[in-house]
């Protein structure tokens, strides 16, 4: 479903808010999206902007399973069929994205967002930026970016990922459009991070349709109904960029980062500005969700996975729950090396049996409780790689981020008898018979 469809349906559901009264970029907005605990929204009246500001639409499971022409259980799934059937978009002529040309643009004409005291400046946060490597073609992910003058950012390239690779290559400026207002397909594919040479349009576009359009400046090409396009440059030039808030909701350290200069924007005639607030549901999301499908193939490789889930309560990143059917009895290890190997950067993951709820943090605390022993069912994995985002790992300059890596096998002992460790359940009556 395209995007302005999709937040049609969401407003005749009643599950869109409307803010007519005049709101400001500087804090406000961000204030009253986190205040609605991130449901989708609409600003009609941005103050100093002629653009309306959206945000939302990924910010629960339930509303993108919706946005897919899905459900929740079955949401896991569409991604990994979109993963391993991914299909080439068609390329269109004529585009909503390019009604309004602006060459040589003055970036204060985007309503971009100081999202909380303290950042390093004004940030665009729902970008999704795609690029072209020579040798593995195009690639689509999130920068975040930094405004610092009237046609430039920094974008934040993180180490060893495919922007960050293929600028270290390519020595001279590298095009990059970034997208802004997508539809949930875009947002989705643009997360998941697969294998280099993979397109993740093309995963878009298996997931819902996706056509795209030429760039007008660029040799690139961008979904044909973003709301808004940046078209510019990553240049040799590097400058400041955070502080910025991420997904742990701690405050990432300023760096010096690549300067991405701004030659042309195109837009809508009637474009919203889509905006995304850090450290929060949205950010987490689409940044833990898009890893269980990698972690399910993975885990699938060595035992029958029933189902993944990157838990809230590590930050949408650092911690898992995999839910597999036991058949031998080191299923449950197996499945600990193959979770760490779908999610590089996951430090602590817990195993369960299929009777246990996954997204139920109560649950799978009672299965390490019931069904855990640290001396035989506990994996130290000290010195690994980990992730930067872990306030806690060892972090040197220029270095990667090393952690200790922990994995729970909360399953139940193999060739046991198997009833001592389920749930008795009592039977529901109708209270209200009694009551008369």
């Amino acid at each position: 479903m395209n995007l302005r469809d999709f937040l049609v349906k969401l407003e005749k559901e009643g599950k869109l808010t409307r803010i007519k009264k005049e709101v400001s970029t500087k804090y406000e907005i961000a204030n009253i999206i986190y205040s609605l605990d991130e449901r989708p929204v609409i600003f009609e009246h941005v103050k100093g902007y002629s653009m309306p500001i959206f945000a939302g639409i990924t910010s629960d499971r339930d509303i993108i399973a919706e946005g897919l022409g899905t459900t929740k259980e079955k949401l896991l799934f569409k991604q990994v069929e979109a993963l391993r059937n991914p299909k080439l978009p068609k390329i269109v002529n004529k585009a909503p994205c390019q009604e309004v040309v602006v060459k040589n643009p003055n970036l204060n004409m985007l309503p971009l967002l100081f999202h909380l005291d303290g950042d390093g400046g004004k940030y665009g946060s729902a970008t999704v930026a795609t690029i072209k490597d020579p040798d593995t073609g195009r690639n689509v992910s999130y920068h975040r970016l930094m405004m610092i003058g009237k046609n430039k950012f920094t974008a934040r390239l993180i180490a060893k990922r495919q922007t960050r690779t293929t600028y270290d290559k390519v020595k001279d400026d590298l095009e990059m459009a970034v997208c802004i207002g997508n539809s949930v397909a875009v947002m989705v594919a643009a997360s998941l991070g697969p294998p280099s040479g993979v397109d993740e349009f093309s995963i878009a576009n298996a997931l819902d349709k996706t056509d795209l359009v030429k760039c007008v400046t660029k040799d690139l090409e961008v979904p044909a109904e973003s709301e808004i396009v940046i078209e510019g440059r990553l240049t040799r030039e590097v400058d400041r960029e955070g502080p910025f808030v991420d997904l742990t909701e701690t405050r990432d350290f300023e760096r010096k980062e690549p300067v991405f200069v701004v030659d042309c924007i195109t837009h809508r005639k009637d474009a919203m500005y889509q905006a995304l607030i850090p450290g929060r549901f949205e950010h987490k999301i689409l940044m833990g969700m898009p890893k269980e499908p990698t972690i399910y193939d993975e885990v699938s490789k060595v035992v029958e996975c029933k189902n993944v889930y990157v838990t809230m309560g590590g930050g949408s990143w650092l911690h898992g729950v995999v839910q597999i059917k036991k058949k031998n009895p080191d299923d449950g290890k197996k499945a600990i090396e193959a979770a760490f190997n779908g999610h590089k950067s996951m430090k602590h993951v817990v195993i369960v049996d299929d009777d246990v709820d996954i997204y139920n943090p109560v649950a799978v605390e009672w299965a390490i409780a019931t069904r855990f022993q640290g001396d035989k069912d506990l994996v130290i994995k000290p010195d690994q790689s980990g992730s930067s985002l872990d306030p806690s790992s060892k972090q040197e300059p220029g270095k990667k981020a090393l952690t200790c890596k922990v994995g729970v096998d909360a399953t139940i002992p193999f060739d046991v008898d198997k009833s001592k460790y389920e749930i008795v359940k009592y039977k529901k009556v109708d209270v209200d018979a009694y009551c008369r």
